[in-house]
């Protein structure tokens, strides 16, 4: 259980489970709540209770290895050594991939965020600007990036919880100024066409979305190498982050389809502005504004910090270049770092030549690269056991409950969810670039790796001293 080298243990477990909370909590929330609100109805909360329980076992199997062996890139390595190298190399890069994915969308819409206030500036240099500075805080003693995105966090959920309460004020006090046209209260969730007024397909589809809103949680399996204690630390940020996620979701869901008709909200402007708006607030845009910017920078911030310290476990294992591993004083991989910050950076002229209701498309392309690594991650943990006797399965010190039910009932909802992105017309052009996604990285495994490792083989059977130049 060596520390992997040259990075420092300089997070706690107010870091971890802010930065897990950071960088799930974002886009899927503010944005991607409304659109499966309208496809499913007052019914996505069954759709947020059957994923978010299906995300605690993949985050308890990942805890299960993690806390058995933390090491940086902490679940690329596990596939690495449990299911073989090719798989390791597979579900690496896969999650940089989510990662770049997601930090595209959340800053453009940073940018977009930013117009409210200074619609006269353009938007990339909105952009360029929030690239530059969390790449910086990305650069610094991971100490001072863990405090960063703490107290960014921190405001996020603060105001989601403000939110949350002002909804339930409304409801129980009637604390607000506007004009009852509208009926609150439970009552909502069962008017306008009943709980499930779309069906089962209605709930269904909304699995696209939804699981793209837990993605990102698994960032508390990157901290392992740079987790203080991570023995102690890591069971208390993956028993208590998945379930406060879970509770902000469903909250938030419910009081908002409480106050509005669900075929309204999201209609008229974003559903968190009606909340405030109902109170009476006229700063409502402008308080909003500085929530979703928080979480923007929020999300960014943690997805940085994961892609990177991904590559840089891939490069550990020669399945990125090797400057990927290049440490700076700090004990930053400051290599692939400056690499994601190239990448958003390229994202912003791609940014000018999407239109904007490629949202969906995104979100689903996110979500198959999400689920392939909850997948991944299962199964992994499915051969970690197996290859153990039964004296070192009893000495484990967070081994995942339900076993060996709760991990195999997760692994057929991952099967599922797959199922959902390529029967929906929606989302079928998602499933397609992940297996084209999936396809091109076993294709360079087989044509970079795999020879790679093979010439190293042999030149270190000829002369171990090779191994060192």
């Amino acid at each position: 259980m060596q520390q992997a080298e040259g990075l420092k243990r300089g997070l706690t477990a107010r870091h971890i489970r802010f930065m897990a909370l950071g960088s799930a909590i974002g886009t899927g929330l503010f944005y991607g709540s409304a659109a499966a609100i309208q496809m499913a109805g007052p019914a996505v909360l069954l759709a947020y209770l059957i994923g978010g329980a299906a995300v605690f076992m993949v985050m308890r199997a990942l805890g299960e290895m993690a806390v058995h062996n933390p090491v940086s890139g902490s679940f690329g390595s596990y596939a690495s050594t449990y299911l073989g190298p090719m798989s390791g190399f597979i579900l690496g890069w896969t999650y940089a991939f989510e990662m770049i994915i997601v930090c595209l969308a959340d800053v453009t819409a940073f940018g977009i965020y930013m117009g409210f206030w200074f619609p006269e500036v353009e938007r990339w240099i909105w952009v360029l600007g929030i690239v530059f500075l969390i790449g910086g805080l990305n650069l610094c003693n991971v100490k001072v990036f863990g405090e960063m995105e703490f107290w960014l966090s921190l405001l996020k959920v603060g105001a989601i919880v403000a939110m949350i309460l002002a909804g339930f004020g409304i409801m129980v006090f009637g604390l607000s100024n506007a004009s009852a046209e509208n009926a609150v209260g439970v009552s909502n969730l069962f008017a306008h066409g009943g709980f499930m007024p779309n069906g089962i397909g209605g709930l269904i589809a909304s699995f696209a979305v939804v699981m793209f809103a837990f993605g990102g949680i698994e960032i508390i399996g990157i901290t392992a190498g740079e987790a203080k204690d991570p023995q102690r630390v890591l069971p208390k940020a993956i028993n208590a982050v998945p379930m406060r996620i879970l509770l902000f979701y469903v909250l938030t869901l419910f009081v908002l389809m409480c106050l509005y008709p669900w075929p309204q909200i999201g209609s008229q402007g974003s559903p968190f502005v009606q909340i405030f708006s109902n109170l009476g607030i006229g700063s409502a845009a402008t308080v909003l504004n500085i929530v979703v910017i928080s979480a923007a920078v929020s999300a960014i911030n943690s997805d940085i910090f994961g892609a990177g310290r991904m590559m840089y476990g891939l490069a550990q294992q020669g399945h990125a270049p090797k400057g990927f591993a290049k440490i700076s004083r700090h004990g930053v991989p400051w290599m692939t770092v400056l690499v994601m910050g190239a990448a958003l950076l390229g994202g912003v002229v791609l940014n000018y030549l999407i239109p904007e209701n490629v949202f969906l498309l995104i979100a689903s392309i996110a979500t198959f690269a999400t689920v392939w690594v909850w997948l991944m991650i299962l199964l992994t943990q499915v051969a970690m056991r197996r290859s153990m006797s039964p004296e070192q399965v009893a000495e484990l010190k967070f081994p995942v409950p339900f076993w060996p039910y709760g991990p195999a009932l997760a692994i057929a909802f991952m099967v599922f969810v797959f199922g959902v992105l390529g029967y929906f017309p929606d989302t079928q052009a998602a499933l397609l670039v992940g297996l084209v996604w999936v396809l091109f990285l076993v294709a360079s495994y087989l044509l970079w790796c795999k020879p790679r490792a093979a010439k190293v083989e042999a030149l270190t059977a000829q002369d171990p001293s090779q191994l060192q130049r």
